[in-house]
């Protein structure tokens, strides 16, 4: 996901998503302890993802 993408959504749909891509991060950190991860960049890209979320979600909100 893109910013421009996360920027056409609505918040409830960002806070879906966020959701979403929380429990993700849990698996894989999971997964990661347990050496079953396969894909590693996957974390990194996860995170990236929450973090744009977290600030379209806070532009959104100041800007209301």
């Amino acid at each position: 996901m893109n910013a421009s993408e996360a920027r056409d959504m609505t918040a409830d749909e960002l806070k879906d998503r966020l959701l979403q891509l929380k429990r993700e991060q849990f698996n894989l950190r999971f997964q990661k302890a347990s050496g079953q991860l396969e894909k590693t960049a996957r974390i990194g890209e996860v995170r990236k993802d929450i973090a744009r979320i977290k600030t379209i979600l806070g532009e959104k909100n100041r800007a209301n």
